[in-house]
């Protein structure tokens, strides 16, 4: 559905396709959402690029930043000055900006003429001094902050002393896909009556995936046509950092279980209509990921709304979203309680239905379309308020509130989703 708004032009700073994370693919997919419901707003990118040279972006990116560059953040903030917009979305995780805990991001909104609305990807319950200080300046510095979770909204408040009426919650936008038996594309990706697991994603260490191989052997005694396929290339920067180190301990712990007829390692970067493919073949998707504190996850909302039954570990946004009878919980690192878990799954076609369908329904609140509008909509209220409190006031009052430092140290997510 198009709508008309008074907001002509929004800026969106993040990561942006072609490069390979869930922040691009997050901040490529919000863009054009944005776009087609406003077409008569103007949409551009400005991402950060994190490699020598440069992607071979789309025409919607205007400006490119360079990651560890400083000054390359105010020269962004000049042409976002110049290009009279009025709204800038910015899409932040620590791990995509540079300085200490991303600190050069502070540089673009410090000097900002426009608004910015500041999505959270990451909500950190135990920063270090570096990463607390670095988002009470961002909180400072943002007109209005998105998280996707309710633990989300809280932390801020509890942790940062972020001011509860400057948090929009809106949940991680998804395509929308018809709802359809997994039967229907099994044949065309070559596992024809089997029953079929599930995880994509980029490939890393804190993606847990080894302790869904510990169970395997279990889960495959009961159902031998039982096929897990692990879908997507290994991270970008894991692969700069350690190469493939972390794929072929995967292999070779599959070879050990001899479970090389059971698992497919499909090592790729799918666009989205073959994304929806492998979804659809799916009988269960499976998260088994260990970051407790994961605020989003762009794959397990995908699998979700697709109407997918899920088996995950409870990290924040799979504790909330799964919750109802919508998913499947089970604790970290815990291969027993996984097998147990999805033999009971696979074994009960009613239940699992029946958790597809609540999945789905709940699903279609989180279409793109949908969460556009309510984008749109905080982009909306910043405009109304922009007139009647100064952005500089704002600044400077939140600025003086100093908590006290938390002596643990959490080490944030970089890049992955």
């Amino acid at each position: 559905m198009k709508s008309e708004s008074s907001i002509r032009t929004v800026a969106f700073v993040g990561n942006y396709l072609p490069r390979k994370c869930g922040i691009a693919t997050f901040t490529s997919d919000l863009l054009q959402a944005v776009a087609a419901r406003h077409p008569r707003s103007r949409c551009f990118a400005v991402p950060v690029n994190d490699i020598d040279g440069c992607y071979q972006y789309p025409d919607a990116v205007r400006f490119e930043i360079e990651e560890q560059d400083l000054g390359s953040y105010r020269r962004a903030a000049d042409f976002l000055n110049s290009s009279n917009v009025d709204i800038v979305s910015v899409q932040h995780e620590f791990g995509i900006f540079g300085g200490p805990a991303g600190s050069h991001l502070l540089a673009l909104l410090r000097e900002l003429k426009a608004p910015a609305v500041t999505t959270l990807h990451t909500v950190l319950l135990r920063p270090n001094a570096d990463q607390r200080r670095v988002m009470r300046k961002l909180i400072a510095h943002s007109t209005r902050i998105v998280v996707m979770t309710e633990r989300g909204r809280a932390i801020l408040q509890e942790v940062y002393q972020a001011p509860p009426a400057k948090i929009d919650l809106i949940p991680h936008g998804i395509p929308d896909v018809a709802f359809v038996a997994p039967d229907c594309y099994k044949e065309q990706l070559g596992v024809g009556g089997k029953k079929v697991l599930l995880t994509f994603g980029l490939l890393s260490p804190n993606k847990g995936i080894e302790h869904v191989l510990h169970a395997l052997p279990d889960i495959v005694a009961e159902f031998p046509d039982l096929v897990y396929i692990v879908l997507g290339a290994t991270h970008p920067h894991e692969l700069r950092t350690r190469g493939e180190a972390y794929r072929l301990g995967l292999q070779a712990l599959a070879r050990e279980y001899k479970l090389e007829s059971h698992v497919i390692f499909d090592n790729r970067f799918v666009e989205l209509k073959e994304l929806t493919e492998f979804i659809g073949a799916a009988d269960v998707y499976i998260t088994p990921y260990l970051d407790e504190g994961q605020s989003s996850s762009g794959t397990l909302a995908y699998a979700f709304g697709s109407g997918k039954a899920v088996i995950s570990t409870p990290y924040r946004h799979a504790a909330e979203l799964l919750r109802d009878q919508r998913g499947v919980l089970v604790p970290f690192a815990d291969p027993r309680a996984i097998a147990h878990q999805l033999i009971g799954l696979l074994r009960d076609e009613t239940r699992r239905n029946a958790m597809s369908e609540n999945a789905y329904k709940l699903g279609r609140t989180m279409v793109w379309s949908n969460t556009a509008r309510l984008y749109m909509g905080s982009f909306e209220v910043v405009r109304r308020e922009r007139t009647a409190v100064p952005r500089e006031h704002v600044a400077a009052s939140e600025l003086s509130r100093q908590p006290h430092e938390a002596p643990e140290e959490l080490r944030s997510r970089a890049h992955g989703r």
